[in-house]
């Protein structure tokens, strides 16, 4: 798949280009039926924590519905974007792997963070501690 298929996802991390490179890379890395899946439904979006502190943060999404019609947003953080690269790879295809399964398990996998851990491992990003600079 060419980069121009991403630049939707990507648009929100224009401001950030290590985590814009950073989203690419998972992007690019992810097997074919997954991004043609994530490309495929209108309620999948990639957006950019706007976390203001005293202030809070706002995200709009599709409310839940009918079988499995929920949003699936990826929400991400801009820490991610000067954080240990292994990590941010880590969580951010966590964080796909969460989408792709709408929350739910995968294989043996029926707690949700496990299954995303396992998934997001068998993409080749496997779990990566946090550092205490992360």
């Amino acid at each position: 798949m060419t980069a121009d298929v991403f630049s939707e996802f990507l648009d929100p991390f224009k401001r950030h280009s290590v985590l814009r490179e950073r989203v690419r890379a998972v992007l690019e890395r992810l097997p074919t039926p997954v991004v043609e899946d994530f490309l495929q439904d209108e309620r999948f979006r990639v957006t950019l924590e706007n976390f203001v502190p005293g202030q809070g943060w706002s995200l709009w999404m599709a409310m839940p519905g009918a079988n499995r019609s929920g949003s699936r947003v990826v929400v991400l953080r801009k820490r991610l974007n000067v954080c240990n690269e292994d990590f941010a790879l880590y969580i951010i295809a966590h964080e796909f792997a969460h989408a792709h399964l709408h929350n739910g398990g995968w294989g043996e996998h029926t707690d949700p963070e496990q299954a995303a851990d396992a998934l997001a491992d068998s993409w080749g990003f496997p779990k990566v501690a946090r550092s205490p600079q992360d």
